[in-house]
């Protein structure tokens, strides 16, 4: 099974440069450029997040009722998600930064849920044909996805000699995505069974399904936290500034190396074990970053491996968990990935609520001379937090049967 499977590849890339990267580079820029303080971004963050708890479910159900008409659905959130970015960071604002801010990624956010939900539920399908085909597509896809945001975490560095670093991102990315529009376009005819009018019923009530969407949450969130943290983290405790996209592309290139490593190694032990010795690896991670400085720069490229490494198997083996119990429980799976989309993205929402509040009554001020006590709470929400919720990732899962093992 690997027809079309590239089209997967391109299309994963050209989303996941509009979901994390956006979180690193979006609010540092929107700080450096406009003067939006960091407990403003943190409320606009929380709030578009807020909307994100009723919307991807009702997200996942239109792209089950609509489902028939796929394509120009994906063809008309594709047009906003291009869009939204080109407003996000290529037009000037013209409300009040904050709002301009709130506004387009609201838009992109949006497009990108609805996007994403169709993409992973058209994916069920198309793995359903064949042996092990969950874990092989999720192996094209989340390398695809890494990839993308490999490039999308470096781009801003290499355009800066342009002076409009970001405008151009912003174009590059318009283009990435009608190119990507283009090759999938075979993929959206409907596949599977018909549409289910209790999707949402039939996941919750799954023991399994609601297992793994716990496990996702708890898991997830580690990432959510040092996505949002990473760049002051390099910066102010570190002492690194400029390091930061190296560093970066360091950590998205080690997971995307990893991808078919874990791939094969699920093959042999089975999904679950393999995520079981992922999530080791993480935790070990995260300790060794606890004690870290100014100037370890070199430990800290090792972490940023490690902790990569990780990461790779948490993107590419949990969602083939999952998307394995969506084809015996619910085929079409949109409303499924509606709830697993919400899952994800609920973490980005408790970081952006949590973390830059603490961090301001800490006495933490980015790019200033900021106190002991001040980088030591940074560091402890860097590194110390996702320990803790990594190691409760590791029970749960541990805890979980092998009914969900793919």
């Amino acid at each position: 099974m690997t027809a079309g499977l590239p089209r997967y590849a391109g299309f994963a890339a050209v989303l996941a440069a509009a979901g994390l990267p956006i979180y690193i580079h979006a609010p540092k820029f929107y700080v450096d450029t406009y003067g939006v303080t960091l407990a403003q971004l943190s409320f606009a963050l929380f709030a578009l997040r807020l909307i994100d708890l009723v919307q991807d479910p009702l997200l996942g159900r239109l792209a089950e009722v609509t489902r028939r008409r796929r394509g120009p659905m994906v063809l008309a959130a594709a047009t906003v998600m291009a869009a939204a970015m080109l407003m996000l960071f290529a037009v000037p604002p013209a409300l009040p930064p904050l709002w301009w801010f709130a506004l387009s990624l609201a838009a992109l956010f949006s497009a990108f849920s609805f996007l994403t939900i169709c993409f992973y539920a058209q994916g069920v399908a198309k793995a359903a044909a064949t042996p092990n085909g969950h874990v092989r597509l999720a192996g094209w896809r989340e390398t695809g996805s890494l990839i993308g945001v490999c490039i999308a975490a470096a781009l801003p560095s290499v355009l800066a000699a342009t002076g409009a670093a970001f405008t151009w991102y912003a174009i590059a990315f318009a283009a990435a995505t009608g190119l990507a529009l283009i090759a999938m376009w075979p993929e959206w005819s409907p596949r599977g069974a018909a549409p289910q009018g209790n999707g949402l019923r039939i996941v919750l009530s799954d023991a399994p399904a609601r297992r793994l969407l716990l496990i996702a949450l708890v898991n997830a969130t580690p990432v959510a936290v040092t996505s949002t943290l990473f760049l002051f983290y390099v910066a102010d405790r570190l002492g690194a500034p400029g390091q930061e996209g190296p560093l970066l592309l360091l950590f998205f290139l080690s997971a995307a190396a990893s991808v078919p490593v874990w791939g094969k190694l699920a093959t042999r032990l089975g999904s679950r074990r393999t995520l079981l010795i992922a999530m080791g690896l993480a935790i070990v991670t995260f300790a060794f970053a606890l004690p870290l400085g100014t100037g370890d720069i070199w430990l800290f490229a090792a972490v940023c491996v490690a902790s990569g490494a990780a990461v790779g198997a948490d993107l590419s083996l949990l969602p083939a968990l999952f998307a394995r119990r969506m084809e015996i429980i619910a085929p079409t799976a949109a409303d499924g990935f509606g709830l697993w989309s919400f899952v994800n993205k609920a973490t980005l929402a408790i970081a952006a609520i949590a973390l830059f509040p603490v961090l301001d009554a800490a006495g933490f001020v980015p790019g200033e001379q900021n106190t002991t006590s001040a980088l030591w709470s940074l560091t402890f929400l860097y590194a110390g937090v996702p320990l803790a919720l990594k190691t409760l990732a590791l029970v749960l899962m541990a805890r979980t049967g092998s009914e969900i093992d793919a």
